[in-house]
């Protein structure tokens, strides 16, 4: 289980989307929920991967997928996977938006992109 303080189960997502990709025109893969404020970041497999910037910036270690049909936890620190609680709604991203995301900012090479 993750350490209880690196999770606030009531903080809500910061949106539908990677917060900075959709503040620089970026494009993601697969997004991450950090677990204890709720940004929303971009996985590793991204371009610009800043669900773990985050994480190393911010000190917040924990994220969860906000994938569809996906609740695991990642812990940054450990590069392991850990157990977690139900974090507050939604938990994932839309159901109608498209993987890679956000519609219209995905090169058509996108498969070459990938870390």
């Amino acid at each position: 289980m993750a350490d209880e303080v690196d999770i606030d189960v009531a903080a809500a997502p910061s949106g539908p989307g990677c917060a900075e990709c959709l503040a620089t025109d970026g494009w993601w893969f697969h997004l991450r929920r950090c677990a204890r404020c709720g940004h929303i970041g971009c996985c590793d497999s991204s371009p610009s991967q800043h669900a773990s910037r985050h994480a190393a910036e911010s000190g917040h270690p924990v994220a969860q997928t906000f994938e569809p049909g996906e609740d695991w936890f990642w812990d940054y620190t450990t590069q392991r996977f850990v157990d977690g609680p139900r974090l507050a709604p939604p938990t994932h991203h839309p159901l109608d938006q498209p993987v890679p995301g956000p519609p219209g900012r995905v090169p058509t090479d996108w498969q070459w992109k990938l870390h």
